[in-house]
């Protein structure tokens, strides 16, 4: 069924901009991590299991960028950098947690729907795990 009337307007662009930061897996993880407590870049990189620094450091700039995230420089040799949320990280914490705990509680009837969905459609090649088919 189609919508009567549908238009792409600036909230819609304001969501979806918004979805493409916080949708990926490193920016989820990086804001849970800091949900609870501040944390070094190294002290982050060793807790995120697989992200290379590259990642790290473009997925921080992106969520200081974007009003998530405080980056604080004190000046010890070596200098010494703390990451940690922002009152509006902290807003964005709440939905992204959330929607973490559906998707634990939800793991197996998501699986068992697309196996479902696969028998039914000759697709026996699909992933066999829900986070298999997420990466």
């Amino acid at each position: 069924m189609k919508p009567d009337h549908f238009e792409v307007t600036s909230a819609c662009s304001a969501v979806h901009h918004i979805l493409a930061r916080v949708g990926d897996k490193w920016t989820v993880l990086v804001v849970n991590y800091l949900g609870n407590r501040s944390m070094r870049f190294n002290e982050l990189k060793r807790a995120i299991n697989g992200i290379s620094q590259k990642m790290l450091t473009s997925t921080l700039r992106s969520l200081e960028r974007d009003g998530f995230v405080t980056r604080t420089v004190y000046p010890t040799i070596p200098p010494r950098v703390d990451y940690e949320l922002t009152d509006l990280g902290r807003d964005l914490l709440v939905p992204v947690r959330g929607l973490g705990d559906w998707a634990i509680k939800n793991e197996q009837r998501v699986s068992e729907a697309r196996a479902r969905f696969d028998a039914a459609h000759g697709n026996a090649q699909g992933p066999r795990r829900f986070a298999d088919a997420a990466e």
